[in-house]
């Protein structure tokens, strides 16, 4: 079983979002992307929008807020055997991330942290200098809900359409969304068509004909 401390789910601070434009400049100079670095599994649905196919050991991703989504990225590492850990999102619910695959043995739980790690802005380009030397030197990735600077590539959704209802009855069941996923370096957005969830409860690519595309449930390493 992998001891790595895998994908880092933190929520944005609004705080921290001021400033941004402000530190950009800094954190451009302080963080340095890799081309030799190691890539942590996710469900195959995801994998080919990503570059390299995988989450990047050291990178940090923005993800646009949709619990789904997360625990969607969180599957493969989980699975793979590493630890992963969800920090200010009170909303992450511990059934539905075991139904998505992860391991919850190795899920670490942080709902309401504060806001002491952004607290003081004048500090933020430090800190985000910090916390990515120290996630490469863990072999860690984080994902943030919200914007980051210097993201290795930014994770949306759009174009949400429910099923199941029918004439005023029934229940939603499932969901088809549009993932466009647009990489910091050459800015070029690529984008599918999920099941997210289907109705089975797994998320699928969507087949031309709107059908669930033949896919494994989710990426093992």
């Amino acid at each position: 079983m992998s001891s790595a401390v895998a994908p880092l789910v933190a929520a944005a601070s609004p705080r921290a979002a001021d400033t941004v434009q402000a530190l950009q400049a800094r954190i451009r100079s302080m963080q340095a992307t890799t081309l030799d670095s190691r890539l942590l599994p996710t469900h195959p649905a995801l994998a080919e929008l990503l570059p390299g196919g995988g989450l990047k050991q050291g990178a940090a991703y923005s993800v646009e807020r949709s619990a789904m989504l997360i625990m969607t990225l969180l599957a493969g590492p989980s699975a793979a055997g590493s630890w992963c850990a969800v920090v200010g999102v009170p909303e992450f619910g511990v059934e539905a991330a075991s139904r998505f695959g992860i391991d919850l043995e190795r899920l670490v739980l942080v709902p309401h942290p504060g806001d002491q790690w952004l607290a003081v802005t004048a500090a933020v380009a430090d800190v985000i200098a910090r916390l990515s030397a120290r996630l490469q030197q863990r072999g860690a990735t984080l994902l943030v809900l919200g914007t980051w600077p210097q993201s290795e590539a930014m994770l949306s959704l759009s174009d949400s359409e429910w099923f199941g209802v029918d004439e005023g009855h029934g229940h939603l069941s499932a969901r088809q969304v549009t993932v466009t996923v647009t990489h910091r370096l050459t800015g070029r957005p690529r984008s599918a068509r999920l099941w997210l969830p289907a109705a089975d409860e797994t998320v699928q690519r969507v087949a031309r004909d709107g059908a669930v595309a033949s896919l494994p449930l989710a990426a093992t390493g």
